[in-house]
């Protein structure tokens, strides 16, 4: 017994020490050999090359390619061992002692690869710095006070927001890079926007007042600035503190901790405010709408970002889906919703009737929108609500055989007129349809020849409007559909930083706010009524100009530029103006 009980526990050993050995073929651990039992697998056991990518963990176009270099390495020294370079070059090594003798002097990395630059012209980075220190067994220095730090030259700092330290006294003459500011600023001022701010009770303090508060997020979007970190750029320039009213602008850290104060009730309570403010001033006839959502690009982290389709980017990504309502005739934009989850999207065009039926006292008569806005039974309920509509119909398969089976003597060409565009003759074909969760029947419309490879399909309520009208109005709204993207590309709506939707919020309602004075800057301009906000800022806002503050008025003198004679053609120069949030004083803008 005590033999056999020896010779099992010699053969348990024994089969201990195979798997071992075993396992010593079958689990390479450096590079070389696996790259020799994935080579013998596929040329001697012929495995599929997928299988042996998936076992010794490559990709299967990086197994291919050792493959092919082995195939073609004629002395088949390919599993030789290389031998390893120097780890750092000889430029590097010959300043080694330098960057030792310099921490012992309490230089940080970062100032070491500084001062190896300016006094040697050797461009090192601070982490290649940082291993040399590391080998030789130095400790990350702790955290220094300003007076412990070594002395070099630093960026300047502005001052503290104040407007107890605003004063403009008389004579005084500065350079500003934003001279054209002052055009719309007196849009702002005539529209009276800077006064909403401080009815609803936003924050604002006494170094700080609240419509000085809401200005400076405002004059972001007003100078097309992409990000609140970016106003650091600009915090030396008088011209735009004055804008606002302040010494100087306020900082990064101040404009996003006021985002986060303002909240989605306070932004739907604005525009509550904001519309009628805006159609008193500005006429927006209301008879027909663009509704379109905007898919805005998150690049962060965060897992509560939902994906969305951006069409930018053709692709599904990280983003915040917004609606925005666009009045036909004035291209302003009047309603915007960035508080949108999956799943919600359909039921949005009914909170914007309702919030256009709440400021005009009636639907909205008419809107245009895509077909993925929607759905067919929310079509039945707007049908039953008197509104007319026209949007897309999906393209299936089964609707592109019924379109190719269509006879040639069932299309009939007409000319669209009032739109310019290309493809102006295109060919119809229309008949009546019904859908599933639709109430009675469409009017759907087959289009060719549009500038399309696939046929155009419309379906509309409106029976009473002819066929070229019917597709005259969806061709100004793909090109207004192209505007709104331009819009919200130079009001870098698309720029997000944050996946708080209030911050998100609060700038669509500053973009909104922008696009509507720019809109009405642009109508005073001759040529100029149908040119996209960033065609306005680079001819006429972004002007450098000289401010005189005199005893009666402050003058902003723009600088002689190509396109002056139109801004005196506008009628918007040479005339006194008054920015509330300022004071008392006027002002004028003039040319040299």
């Amino acid at each position: 017994m005590g033999f056999k009980r020896n010779k099992q526990e010699q053969g348990i050993n024994l089969s201990k020490t195979i798997t071992k050995q075993a396992s010593f073929f079958l689990n390479p651990t450096t590079p070389k050999h696996r790259q020799y039992e994935a080579l013998r697998a596929f040329f001697v056991e012929q495995l599929p090359g997928k299988d042996i990518a998936s076992r010794f963990g490559y990709t299967y176009g990086a197994f291919r390619l050792l493959c092919h270099q082995f195939k073609n390495d004629p002395q088949k020294d390919f599993f030789l061992p290389t031998r390893p370079g120097p780890r750092y070059g000889t430029k590097r090594l010959a300043i080694k002692d330098s960057i030792i003798e310099l921490r012992k002097k309490n230089y940080s990395v970062n100032d070491i690869a500084m001062i190896l630059k300016e006094e040697k012209g050797t461009k090192v980075s601070s982490v290649w710095v940082w291993n040399i220190l590391h080998e030789e067994g130095f400790a990350r220095l702790p955290r220094r006070k300003d007076d412990e730090r070594p002395q070099f030259e630093k960026p300047e700092h502005a001052g503290y927001a104040d407007i107890r330290n605003f004063h403009l006294t008389p004579p005084m003459t500065f350079q500003t890079k934003f001279g054209g500011l002052f055009l719309a600023l007196q849009v702002v001022s005539h529209l009276g926007v800077d006064s909403l701010p401080e009815k609803l009770h936003w924050y604002g303090s006494k170094m700080i007042p609240t419509p000085n508060a809401f200005l400076s997020c405002l004059l972001l979007k007003l100078i097309g600035m992409e990000r609140k970190s970016h106003i650091m750029d600009i915090v030396f320039d008088k011209g735009a503190a004055l804008a606002v009213g302040l010494n100087v602008v306020p900082k990064t850290a101040y404009l996003s901790e006021y985002a986060n104060r303002v909240t989605h009730e306070d932004t739907i309570r604005f525009l509550d405010l904001w519309l009628p403010l805006l159609r008193r001033q500005y006429d927006i006839p209301g008879e027909s709408f663009n509704l379109d959502f905007q898919s805005l690009p998150y690049y962060g982290e965060q897992s509560v970002v939902q994906k969305h389709y951006v069409s930018m980017r053709s692709r599904s990504q990280k983003a915040i889906l917004v609606f925005f309502a666009q009045e036909e005739q004035s291209k302003i934009f009047c309603y915007s919703n960035a508080d949108i989850r999956k799943g919600e999207e359909s039921e949005e065009i009914f909170r914007f009737i309702d919030f256009w039926k709440k400021h005009s006292g009636k639907k909205p008569p008419h809107l245009v929108f895509d077909s993925k806005l929607t759905t067919h039974a929310n079509l039945s309920k707007l049908n039953g609500m008197g509104i007319t509509f026209i949007t897309l119909r999906r393209k299936s398969p089964s609707l592109l055989k019924e379109i190719a089976t269509i006879p040639s003597s069932a299309w009939r060409r007409i000319e669209l007129n009032n739109v310019q565009r290309k493809y102006r003759t295109p060919k119809v074909s229309e008949k009546e349809i019904t859908l599933a969760g639709y109430q009675g029947t469409l009017r759907q419309i087959f289009i060719k020849d549009f500038g399309h490879d696939l046929p155009t399909v419309i379906m509309t309520n409106d029976r009473k409007t002819s066929v070229s009208m019917v597709i005259s109005r969806y061709a100004k709204r793909m090109i207004i559909e192209n505007i709104i993207a331009e819009s919200v590309d130079f009001f870098n709506s698309t720029a997000l930083s944050s996946s708080v939707a209030m911050k998100i919020d609060f700038d669509v309602v500053l973009t909104l706010i922008a696009q509507a004075v720019y809109r009405i800057l642009s109508n005073n301009l001759r040529g100029y009524e149908d040119a996209s906000p960033r065609t306005i800022f680079r001819k006429f806002i972004d002007t450098p100009a000289t401010v005189n503050v005199g005893e009666k008025e402050i003058e902003i003198r723009l600088n002689k530029r190509a396109n002056n004679p139109i801004l005196i053609k506008s009628g918007m120069l040479y005339k006194p103006f008054s920015l509330p949030w300022i004071g008392e004083n006027k002002f004028v803008v003039t040319t040299r």
